[in-house]
């Protein structure tokens, strides 16, 4: 990098316009601090911009899947649905940006990909995509958990003579598959939500699955007024439940029983009534789901009795049953007629378990068994999650430690919040942090206060920067490892455990110690005067 002089001076820099990018400048310039912002996409909105696949929808209830840091903000906009389709949650992002004077903030089409710290001035040495230099006293990561694609490398995938697409990088003008012989490759959630919609258009879909996944009916319907508003009146006590609660999914959280303890007409019943009502409640309807196996087993029996009654074809339903890991340690999938969709006559599935992909041809896609020919091929395939957007910058501590090197055996950091050797660097929530086992929003605002009022401590000393102390660093990993050690989620080969990058570390990636608990912590570290941290 070159000199001071061409350098661009502010106080903190930005990565991501989505949930996290925006509240940090929001929070950050009401610090009085300079600011400036990156994103790499066109507006704002983060995953929100990018992922506009057909079907594609949040499944947290929007009226939890907000932020909440203005009751003004809160009363102005009027959610529609019980889960919000991405349309509605990129106008929802798009109007806090307007409303808050903070696309001014943010430079669009623009990527950080370099960040360099230097020791003498303690700043941050920053470049971006469009060759600008800054200096920055605090650089904060708002880039997302789930916003690094991943195209897994097929064979001839470059001779494809037709239309190759990925629901990661959706076309912004949509995509009409009338009369095409569509292929799809992946069944996340991206897939889960794109498959009933796209087979509903197209002449004919055939989805090529590796490992089937649990998911469950989303049963959503438009906001009831009076509903609304009943929940507007109490939102306050709604959203300090959502904090002080362990998943920060599941408003009103309260005791429930282990499964093995019911009866199994009780426990019956008790699944069935969390099935009609919809979204992810079924997981979190016994409190063992995830930590004990035979609790597990009884759900799983559950879903896959659901999927055999709807699936016609007995061939077919066994290939959708997941049997290679337990409910809940991949992502739990919320569906509009997923399973349903199987039953049209224009729908082929195709297990990859069975019958691998050997090859892409130029007029479609050759497995170990048969020839499939297809106008056009649609990748949900995911993304390198959690740490493939922080690796992807050429991120350089003290002593010129490279952030990919400190993490080389998987992501070591304090609270998800900040890693040793990296003063001032900042993630909204990173590793070992609850994250994506949560509900994001709740979390990015957490974390993104946490900053804000560590920042603020530091200003009001005369303090340059902050930095995790190596042996609290160490604790932490070991303690979140510990707790995941606890559960169920090293049983999956998940993108929660890295398993779906070839070559990335086996690691537990999130804390799923619960969104409550963590928040005490980071409460109690945070009142004892940053302990773990050294601030100097």
């Amino acid at each position: 990098m070159s000199g001071p002089e061409s350098a661009r001076r502010v106080d903190a820099f930005v990565v991501g316009a989505g949930f996290g990018g925006l509240y940090a400048l929001y929070r950050l310039r009401a610090l009085g601090l300079t600011v400036q912002g990156v994103e790499a996409a066109a507006g704002v909105g983060g995953t929100w911009y990018w992922n506009r696949y057909p079907g594609a929808r949040c499944d947290v209830e929007s009226m939890a899947y907000s932020y909440s840091f203005s009751p003004e903000l809160e009363r102005e906009w009027v959610w529609t649905e019980r889960y919000a389709s991405q349309q509605e949650i990129l106008r929802y992002l798009e109007h806090v940006a307007d409303r808050f004077a903070l696309r001014p903030l943010i430079r669009f089409g623009t990527r950080l990909v370099a960040a360099v710290y230097e020791e003498r001035t303690r700043l941050w040495r920053l470049r971006s995509s469009d060759a600008q230099e800054y200096l920055a006293r605090y650089l904060i990561m708002a880039s997302g958990c789930l916003s690094q694609p991943r195209l897994p490398p097929l064979p001839g995938l470059d001779s494809f003579g037709g239309a190759v697409y990925q629901t990661s990088s959706w076309p912004h003008g949509g995509v009409d598959f009338t009369g095409q012989r569509v292929g799809l490759i992946g069944t996340g959630s991206s897939g889960i939500q794109s498959i009933p919609i796209i087979a509903r258009q197209c002449a004919h879909l055939t989805v090529f699955q590796r490992t089937p996944n649990f998911s469950v009916p989303a049963h959503n319907r438009p906001l009831d007024p009076q509903a609304r508003q009943a929940l507007m009146e109490n939102y306050p006590p709604f959203r300090e439940g959502l904090r002080r609660g362990f998943t920060s999914l599941i408003p009103n959280e309260t005791a429930q029983p282990s499964a093995l303890e019911l009866e199994p007409e009780e426990r019956e019943r008790r699944y069935q009534a969390a099935w009609c009502e919809g979204g992810i409640r079924l997981m979190f309807c016994i409190c063992d789901a995830i930590t004990n196996e035979g609790a597990n087993d009884t759900l799983v029996d559950f879903l896959h009795a659901r999927i055999r009654e709807t699936v016609k074809d007995p061939q077919i339903a066994a290939r959708l049953l997941p049997r290679t890991y337990p409910l809940g340690t991949k992502r739990l999938c919320v569906d509009t007629d997923y399973y349903a969709t199987f039953n049209r006559p224009n729908v082929t599935l195709v297990a990859l378990r069975e019958t691998p992909i050997e090859e892409v041809t130029p007029s479609g896609v050759r497995t170990s068994m048969a020839h499939y020919a297809l106008d056009s091929l649609v990748f949900a395939t995911g993304f390198d999650a959690m740490t493939g957007a922080l690796l992807a910058v050429d991120i350089r501590g003290r002593d010129g430690l490279r952030l990919a090197d400190a993490w080389r055996e998987g992501p070591r950091m304090y609270l998800g919040l900040m890693a040793h050797g990296f003063p001032n660097l900042f993630t909204v929530t990173g590793p070992g942090s609850p994250s994506v086992l949560s509900n994001m929003v709740v979390s990015i605002e957490q974390h993104v206060d946490f900053i804000a009022e560590l920042i603020a401590t530091l200003r009001e000393r005369g303090v340059a920067t902050a930095e995790p102390q190596a042996d609290a660093q160490d604790a932490w990993v070991a303690h979140v490892a510990e707790v995941g050690d606890t559960t169920l989620f090293p049983r999956a080969e998940s993108w929660y455990m890295g398993s779906n990058i070839p070559g990335k570390p086996r690691v537990f990636l999130p804390y799923v110690g619960g969104v409550g608990p963590y928040r005490k912590q980071c409460e109690e570290i945070a009142a004892a005067g940053y302990r773990g941290f050294t601030l100097s």
